[in-house]
């Protein structure tokens, strides 16, 4: 789950991370109010949505004159703000962070994730702050530095010291060090104890007043563990969620959808995988990616097929289902009442194999239905790319 800025900078808060003084604001009038209150030099108004890349799509103003910021609220509030990360609809903008600017000397980047390689929770620091960290990865792989941290031992201050001397921190201001550890020590007790899977502080400044301000921050959690933590499913916010995949989550269906035309029905995130990528082969591209789970039923598949037939893009239906758990006659009557519920008109190949697959296979064939049935994985991805928009009769 991710969570907005000023939601990320109000756990900081929590954690002893220096932040700059800001308030969430939904009204220019609120915004106005707020100017008043927080009387700064400078005033940053910066667009809330769920995504990176703000400021180069205008949902970031700073002005040195407090009447302006109402005008500006005004300018960003229920704007659709089209950034690298939302795609070519946007986001709207329902909400503002009205805070404080700085006076910065340097800007770092800061970042704490779990390495996939190692397992190990890892800081990514790099002297490029400002910047996309992937764009620096990319050009110069040299600047982006790392410090795994054993979660046995958890972290320790010799952790900091190297990062801090790889930033070259010493030698800019031997007065930051000893705020940047504690700064570390604090990020990874937030990540550990909220179950975050990246805090990231791009950019973290040192001002010239030497002072350590984390001047943005995105934080995103593990969904299998929110329900540890309920001030942090507070956070939530729905309209920053595509529609679909909340809806699939109230049937407990893993669903996230994508810009292609065929709808895949699967048990199994492994499975769903390779069903995306035969597909792709196959010359189309998946419209989503659905696991209804190794227990699947009559229900869950017929929701699955509902939320497939939302998704206007959709072109095709393929259902790929191994009968481990659940056998493949009682997919297959899921199936058949679920296409009569629903109505189905697109065109639909069901591959089935497992346990009592052939049964599965038969029931399918003797339904009455216009349903395609394949026994060999690339023979079913053939088909339904060969048979996508040809909408049948109920």
């Amino acid at each position: 789950m991710n969570i907005h800025e000023f939601q990320a900078k109000e756990l900081f808060a929590q954690f002893d991370i220096p932040v700059p003084r800001g308030k969430a604001m939904k009204t220019p009038r609120a915004a106005e109010k707020w100017a008043a209150v927080l009387d700064a030099p400078v005033f940053v108004v910066k667009a809330q949505i769920h995504a990176g890349g703000r400021g180069k799509a205008g949902g970031v103003k700073i002005t040195r004159n407090r009447a302006d910021v109402p005008a500006l609220a005004r300018e960003i509030l229920g704007k659709v703000l089209v950034t690298h990360q939302t795609g070519p609809k946007g986001r709207k903008v329902r909400r503002l962070l009205i805070e404080e600017g700085a006076e910065i000397a340097k800007e770092l980047y800061l970042g704490l994730l779990v390495d996939r390689d190692t397992g190990f929770p890892t800081f990514i620091a790099s002297t490029e702050g400002g910047m996309d960290i992937e764009d620096v990865a990319a050009q110069t792989p040299e600047k982006v530095l790392r410090e795994a941290i054993d979660p046995a031992v958890g972290f320790q201050p010799h952790h900091g010291r190297n990062l801090a001397f790889a930033l070259e921190l010493p030698a800019m201001d031997n007065a930051v060090v000893k705020p940047f550890l504690s700064m570390l020590d604090n990020l990874y007790r937030l990540f550990m104890e909220k179950n975050a899977s990246l805090v990231e502080i791009n950019p973290l400044v040192i001002t010239t007043d030497h002072r350590l301000i984390a001047l943005d921050g995105k934080v995103s959690f593990d969904d299998n563990a929110l329900c540890k933590h309920p001030d942090v499913q507070a956070f939530r916010d729905l309209h920053e969620e595509e529609p679909l995949e909340i809806e699939a989550g109230r049937h407990n269906l893993n669903y996230v959808k994508l810009d292609g035309d065929i709808g895949c029905m699967v048990n199994g995130a492994g499975l769903a995988m390779a069903t995306m990528d035969v597909i792709k082969l196959a010359g189309a591209e998946p419209a989503n990616f659905l696991d209804v789970g190794g227990g699947a039923t009559k229900e869950t598949v017929a929701a699955g097929f509902r939320i497939l037939l939302k998704d206007k893009k959709v072109k095709g239906i393929f259902v790929n289902i191994f009968g481990g758990i659940v056998r493949c006659e009682r997919i297959a009557h899921g199936v058949i009442e679920a296409s009569k519920e629903v109505g189905m008109t697109l065109p639909v190949v069901v591959r089935l194999q497992g346990t009592n697959a052939e049964e599965g296979r038969k029931l399918l064939a003797e339904s009455g239905l216009k349903i395609d049935v394949a026994t060999d994985l690339w023979e079913a991805a053939q088909k339904i790319v060969a048979m996508k928009g040809k909408r049948r009769k109920r």
